[in-house]
């Protein structure tokens, strides 16, 4: 479980196709969240962490969003990223630690948690919550889904519920929605919780 930490991990993940709940496209909940957004919101600035295979930052970028930052620590799917969507800007395209951000450098309006914090150590999700306050502006939203399940194993992805994130993310944020999801994925209905959270 230790390995789940480290770049080389997801790396290798990522060279073997071994990512076993990428959907393969942008999740249908966050696809509605960014199709509701007004014209004045695509030029704000947006982290999506441990972005992986990155649909929704696609999906961000073709519907004109300009201000997006990608950010993994495995080089892999950056590198995928950047085939895919020449043209955009190379700045916003981050191999890092989301743990090392400094919000003296980066400051976002959102954020979007999509399969990150599934595939972080469990022992890590209060740094988690912390980080992801630290990141965002006053009353700025982070916008998701975690799993409503859990899975089992001593491997990803990691599972957990609806009281577990009530009590860690309330120390850093004002809850405004944290409810199932009503239009998730066929494969995961009834297991995601969509969320909206306002850093205090």
């Amino acid at each position: 479980m230790g390995n789940v930490n480290q770049a080389e991990y997801w790396q290798q993940r990522y060279e073997s196709d071994s990512i076993q709940w990428d959907m393969g496209r942008v999740s249908p909940p966050l696809k509605a969240y960014i199709d509701q957004l007004p014209d004045s919101a695509k030029n704000q600035a947006i982290l999506v962490p441990g972005a992986g295979n990155a649909y929704e930052v696609g999906y961000l970028h073709e519907q004109g969003f300009t201000n997006v930052i990608l950010v993994d620590f495995a080089p892999a799917p950056i590198e995928a990223f950047a085939e895919r969507y020449p043209d955009f800007s190379a700045e916003h395209l981050i191999c890092a630690d989301f743990f090392d951000l400094s919000a003296e450098d980066y400051q976002f309006d959102w954020i979007l948690e999509q399969t990150f914090f599934c595939a972080i150590n469990p022992s890590r999700r209060d740094e988690y919550v912390q980080q992801m306050a630290t990141l965002l502006k006053p009353q700025g939203k982070l916008i998701g889904l975690l799993f409503d399940r859990e899975f089992g194993g001593d491997d990803i992805p990691f599972g957990g519920s609806k009281e577990e994130y009530l009590q860690r993310f309330k120390t850093h944020f004002d809850i405004d929605v944290m409810e199932t999801s009503y239009n998730s994925h066929p494969a995961r209905q009834g297991t995601e919780l969509f969320l909206k959270l306002l850093a205090k």
